[in-house]
């Protein structure tokens, strides 16, 4: 059956040569963990990939069941905790999962720079990376004050201060952030959101199409 089909979209779309593209690409030697143990340290950026992947998959579950202002913020949290078949489970695969990928994408950044990948011709590709890494940071702390709990609130409080220290333009950017100069409230909750579940990941989602193409266009960098 799935054959068929097959079949059926490649006899449209042809898309037997791109996969065969994809599938015979060939892999060097030196990050082939059964050859080397160090190739290891090659595999931290898959995992990130992977980690991410989890993330929008369980974020998008999520979605399904968060209210986002400040009346029913946390009881829909809590609905999902605790009502909802495998909420608890999902809940703390994107909550743990968010601490993991910050992790996995440091160690992925110290073995390219350690391994000097980043230097020509992958120049580029090493600021994209670096904007990936702030793209997931910015992630994080938004997604930090979605529950609406009185943690999330006066850490947030803490972050917009941080902002607000920023020369010149720090009152405009928490302005920006929390829609308030004075008070974290409903639309900083919605500013939040909106960030975390629509600008956020879009950027997120170029910036990782343009990583894959330029990785496949250089291949993978040689050993150290």
């Amino acid at each position: 059956m799935l054959n068929k089909i097959y079949d059926w979209v490649d006899e449209r779309l042809d898309i037997t040569p791109l996969w065969r593209d994809l599938a015979d690409h060939e892999v060097p030697e030196h990050v082939n963990p059964a050859h080397h143990f160090s190739a290891f340290v090659y595999c931290f950026g898959g995992l990130t990939f992977f980690i991410t992947v989890i993330q929008i998959l369980s974020g998008m579950f999520l979605t399904m069941y968060y209210t986002p202002d400040i009346i029913n913020a946390w009881e829909s949290v809590r609905y999902l905790q605790n009502e909802v078949a495998f909420g608890q489970i999902v809940r703390g695969m994107h909550h743990w999962g968010a601490s993991l990928v910050i992790v996995m994408m440091f160690l992925h950044t110290l073995r390219v720079f350690f391994t000097g990948s980043y230097k020509k011709p992958r120049e580029l590709n090493w600021v994209v990376g670096v904007l990936i890494f702030f793209i997931m940071l910015g992630l994080g702390l938004t997604g930090y004050l979605l529950p609406w709990d009185m943690k999330a609130l006066f850490a947030t409080k803490v972050t917009l201060q941080i902002v607000e220290a920023v020369p010149f333009i720090g009152t405009e950017l928490k302005v920006l952030m929390a829609g308030d100069e004075h008070i974290v409230g409903a639309q900083t909750l919605t500013r939040f959101f909106a960030i975390h579940v629509f600008f956020l990941p879009g950027a997120l989602l170029g910036l990782l199409a343009a990583h894959f193409i330029m990785i496949r266009k250089q291949g993978i960098s040689g050993p150290l």
